[in-house]
């Protein structure tokens, strides 16, 4: 077993030094002007990355409770709900909505494909739905899905559109109210480089309106709750205070660097990858066109056990990649390039998959996926 380890999985993701720093601070009282000062500087930095107007209120969950959040305040027992099911994920959200009593309608893609606009625009043209489920980004196959391009059709229709961005927001531009998104949910342990323990809630005024409305009972998870809290600069019940100090260090990380600047790091990161994944004779999952910018898919070979190279990465190189899930289990790895990732750290991460899969004897000439990754960084220097 390596000593040293590069946690190069989908969540949690590494934490910056300056982020450990800052949770390691003593805990103050969430009761007081200082915290609240804290949650007003953190709210309005929340809004710009992700282009709303709206509140974005900060719930002490996962990114699971957030997405149930979404659901619990929008959706009665009976109600229609379209989910757009690209993988693990998507079907994870319509799960939710089932145990909230909806009758819900899945519009599934090909693991490995996006949602197909022209499904959609048909399906939301023959029938009517109250709420529209999404993922933005599909950590399970790697896939980024065209938002806006959903959010232009479901503007179209009574609906509501609620998205999954729990491995998009703060390492993939995200723009809420221009695109149309009602509820937008991500959670702290993606890019925003932190623990797991935060989940973050855009709401729109469209969904507001609902929330007001609906039958669905829920406690802790009651946006009315969070709402009235946030308009004194307080949260509805105790909030994980340590990891609130983390999020403003992350988020000065992210404007530090300017936002704009992050997504173009993301984006290359992802080139990279995969340009380094073709070189070595491999196939990614996703195709170039909606490949995602934050984790790559890549399919194992015949004859090559996933899961036992990659516990060989993990014990020979100390490289940690995530396995398949669902019915991609035991035949792809993920290898995240998000939050606190750099260049070295896709280069790492190759350079370990090549000696490994070359010691399975997998036919590959050493050097050439890093050769080919490099090639991607040194075009934009």
């Amino acid at each position: 077993m390596q000593d040293k380890s590069y946690l190069m999985i989908p969540g949690p993701t590494p934490v910056p030094p300056r982020v450990m720093a800052a949770m390691s601070r003593p805990v103050g009282g969430h009761r007081t002007p200082e915290f609240a000062a804290l949650l007003e500087r953190v709210e309005e930095r929340l809004k710009t990355l992700f282009a709303t107007k709206n509140p974005v209120f900060i719930l002490t969950n996962s990114g699971t409770g957030a997405l149930e959040t979404a659901v619990a305040n929008t959706v009665s027992p009976g109600d229609r709900v379209l989910a757009l099911v690209t993988g693990n994920f998507g079907e994870r959200f319509a799960n939710i909505a089932r145990a909230y009593g909806a009758e819900v309608t899945e519009l599934d893609s090909a693991w490995g494909e996006p949602v197909d606009l022209a499904r959609v625009e048909r399906t939301l043209a023959e029938d009517k739905f109250k709420v529209v489920l999404a993922t933005h980004n599909e950590t399970s196959t790697g896939v980024a899905n065209d938002m806006a391009g959903v959010g232009r059709l479901v503007a179209g229709t009574g609906a509501l559109l609620l998205v999954d961005g729990v491995s998009s927001i703060g390492g993939m531009e995200v723009r809420v109210d221009e695109w149309g998104i009602d509820i937008l949910c991500t959670a702290s342990q993606k890019a925003f480089m932190l623990p797991p323990g935060l989940a973050m809630v855009s709401v729109s005024d469209k969904a507001q309106a609902v929330v007001e409305q609906n039958r669905s009972p829920r406690f802790y998870f009651s946006l009315a709750a969070h709402k009235k809290a946030l308009s004194n600069w307080n949260t509805a019940y105790t909030p994980a205070v340590s990891l609130f100090y983390g999020l403003e260090a992350s988020l000065d990380m992210i404007f530090a660097e300017g936002p704009a600047n992050v997504y173009r790091r993301h984006i290359l990161l992802g080139r990279a990858a995969r340009a380094a994944v073709r070189a070595m004779g491999l196939e990614t999952l996703a195709g170039e066109e909606w490949a995602s910018p934050t984790v790559t898919a890549i399919r194992a070979p015949e004859g090559i056990a996933a899961d036992d190279l990659r516990g060989e990465l993990k014990k020979r190189w100390g490289v940690v990649l995530a396995g398949g899930q669902g019915i991609l289990k035991g035949k792809i790895w993920r290898m995240a390039h998000m939050g606190f990732a750099d260049r070295m750290d896709v280069l790492t991460g190759i350079a370990a998959l090549e000696m490994a899969l070359a010691g399975r004897g997998w036919p590959l000439t050493l050097g050439r996926g890093l050769a080919a990754a490099e090639k991607v960084f040194l075009e934009v220097d």
